[in-house]
């Protein structure tokens, strides 16, 4: 007879993760987007509500954290919920705790008290362990736990999900568990969009295309039929983007792009609501001003009256930005968009009418498909390649089906409608084919040694320890197997023996290995470590006016991008005196990210003389998310120096910089 949980059958592979949980057993939990994996750790925090053991749920992303904690708490009271991100802490002493995986990773690197009485601790998404920049996080939260600690890892589909447990297993000393689910509740329904043909599956879309590609005068004979959809849109005017157009205009000799609203009007009203996925936040703001200027869907009277009532208690400036005025214009005919540079009000606007079923076209960037449960009929992506920082490349299987995922809701659609705009220019029938047929990439370690794990280990390890833990990397494992353990000690301790030189170097070592005071204090610096710690733990801070670090903050913290914008600067007396400063010290003045200090004047200087969060909106182009999640990271720099520790003066000035970047953000939460 199949177990029930909270009124719910589940199914086999929830039963035996649980199974396993009431053995105290580690689980690897491998199983498509959307199949209930949440629910095991529910189960886990369910079981142990009457004990005093700890919980630890830790997530990807700041808000699949800010989500999770706040479902928790609906569910299990706030009294008994914590949530810790690195600018935002509530309720730490709870029992049960959401976390981001760097936090808990710098508990148990730490050494932290809070870590001893965990139970379990669960590691959602875990697959993020193939992240170049961050999967090592994962991969040091699972060697530095205490023994007594379980682990949870929830992940989409990993092939490789067996040797990921057999690695836990052999570090660790317990049995750990893989359960899989190869089968979708919702089976996915994979389809393509071309400008001509419409809606269509890949075979016909690939025939077609071979038919037709060795045509004479084909790239200028569908341009010239193609035309443009609408102002502002891509495609033709009226019919399938464009079959029916006149005006033909364009480059000629280029073939056109499909159009996302001709796209939703093919979708009809009986495929929505739609999760239209696009790797542009400015695009999701643009494609929603196209399709509600397009007429597609009219303006619903329930729903411009919700939005004016969720808006009416808001602050004027939050309901003059272009973004409030285009989202509320959107909304009001049930079409949305939702990514990162949105204000939280703005966002949790969006999620509510969605969560309701009043939002028919969400366009939204990717972060939407990390664990949140809010599925949809439909998913659209606009493209199948990405820019990655570096380059624009093709998805991954993995990438795909992360969002695709989300398309089938449980209990209501009998499959999920997957449709990927297709650019003929960049089309290849194999890779697409392969793409979209099983997800078959392998979670692969990306362990790279950082400069606060190498400072932390020599403080709390013997180098016999040492050499011992970093034989413990998932890098290890894969490379050698069973026999792990046999890699070469030199081979071993490349990496620190070079970060160690560098720290003797710099001063955080003495020649015996031990740590000097900034090495002390560097150890709860986890981020631009040295740099932080050369400032901070020294007394080059002191010839600094608290502008001057809130500017030196802001340097460490600013991405600098070409499409940022500024309309004035402030290039002052403390600037001039500033950059002197930094550049008296043999370590400060080679840091490359002090070079973008004038930009961050920009952002500094206004909010430091007064100004509000809105009033320095206006003095760039960035987005209120990106504005947020800048102050966001000086703030965690500021609370990283306060624990590291430091005289009275040192803590004085952190308090009052911290209080100074809250007073600035009021009424523009951080959670």
């Amino acid at each position: 007879m199949a177990m029930k949980y909270k009124g719910l059958t589940l199914d086999e592979f929830q039963e035996d993760a649980i199974n396993a949980i009431e053995e105290n057993k580690s689980v690897v939990v491998s199983a498509p987007t959307g199949s209930g994996k949440t629910l095991i750790a529910d189960y886990i925090i369910n079981k142990n509500k009457s004990t005093t053991k700890r919980i630890i749920y830790t997530a990807p992303i700041k808000a699949l954290s800010n989500q999770k904690y706040k479902d928790f708490s609906k569910e299990y009271g706030g009294a008994n919920v914590g949530l810790m991100t690195g600018d935002t802490v509530i309720n730490p002493g709870a029992r049960f705790l959401i976390m981001t995986t760097e936090i808990y990773r710098n508990m148990v690197l730490t050494g932290d008290d809070s870590v001893k009485d965990v139970a379990y601790v669960v590691f959602d998404e875990v697959h993020y362990i193939n992240d170049p920049e961050r999967g090592s996080v994962w991969e040091e939260s699972v060697i530095y736990s205490p023994e007594n600690v379980r682990f949870l890892c929830l992940s989409a589909t990993i092939p490789n999900a067996e040797e990921f447990a057999a690695w836990i297993a052999a570090i660790k000393g317990h049995k750990v568990i893989t359960v899989h689910s190869g089968e979708r509740v919702v089976p996915l329904k994979h389809m393509f969009y071309d400008f001509e043909l419409g809606i269509t599956d890949l075979k016909s879309l690939n025939k077609h295309l071979e038919e037709v590609k060795d045509m004479p005068g084909y790239d200028s004979f569908f341009q010239g039929r193609a035309g443009r959809h609408q102002k502002g849109g891509r495609g033709g005017k009226g019919g399938r983007n464009g079959r029916n157009g006149k005006n033909g205009k364009g480059k000629r000799n280029k073939l056109p792009d499909p159009d996302h609203v001709a796209l939703i009007k093919d979708l009809g009203p009986d495929r929505v609501p739609c999760l239209f996925f696009t790797f542009s936040r400015r695009d999701t703001q643009n494609k929603a001003k196209d399709l509600s200027r397009a007429n597609v869907y009219k303006p619903d009277p329930k729903l411009v009256t919700f939005c004016r009532e969720q808006m009416a208690t808001w602050p004027k400036e939050i309901l003059k930005l272009p973004t409030t005025q285009l989202l509320r214009e959107a909304l009001g005919r049930g079409i949305g968009f939702h990514h990162a540079g949105l204000l939280p009000a703005l966002k949790e606007i969006v999620e509510t009418m969605f969560s309701n079923g009043w939002i028919k076209v969400l366009y939204t960037t990717e972060t939407f498909a990390v664990g949140i449960n809010m599925p949809a009929k439909t998913v659209c992506f606009n493209d199948l390649r990405k820019y990655d920082g570096r380059s624009f490349r093709a998805l991954n299987t993995k990438e795909y089906f992360q969002i695709a995922g989300r398309a089938g809701r449980r209990g209501i659609d009998p499959e999920g409608l997957v449709v990927s705009l297709i650019y003929r220019r960049h089309f290849n029938y194999k890779e697409v084919k392969k793409l979209t047929y099983k997800d078959v990439l392998p979670i692969q370690s990306q362990f790279k040694l950082s400069v606060n794990t190498t400072i932390n280990i020599i403080d709390q390890h013997t180098p016999e320890e040492i050499e011992f833990i970093l034989r413990q990397s998932f890098y290890s494992y894969q490379k050698f197997g069973d026999k792990w353990n046999d890699v070469p000690t030199e081979r071993v301790l490349f990496r620190y023996n070079r970060i160690v030189k560098k720290l003797k170097k710099c001063g955080f070592l003495t020649e015996d290995n031990k740590l000097t005071d900034k090495g002390i204090f560097a150890t709860k610096i986890f981020v631009n470590e040295i740099i932080i710690s050369e400032i901070f733990a020294t007394d080059l801070y002191l010839k600094m006016s608290d502008y001057q670090i809130l500017l030196t903050l802001g340097s460490l913290c600013y991405e600098a991008k070409e499409k940022t914008t500024f309309k004035r600067r402030f290039m002052n007396k403390e600037y001039n005196a500033l950059k002197a400063i930094l550049a008296e010290d043999p370590l400060t003045k080679k840091e490359k990210l002090f070079e973008s200090m004038h930009d961050v004047t920009a952002l500094v200087h206004p909010m430091y003389n007064g100004k509000t969060f809105f009033d320095l909106l206006e003095n760039t182009n960035l987005q209120e998310g990106d504005l947020i999640r800048f102050f966001g990271q000086v703030l965690d720099r500021v609370n990283q120096i306060r624990k590291a520790g430091g005289d009275h003066v040192l803590q004085e000035k952190m308090h009052f910089v911290n209080g100074l970047i809250r007073h600035a953000l009021e009424g523009i939460y951080l959670v």
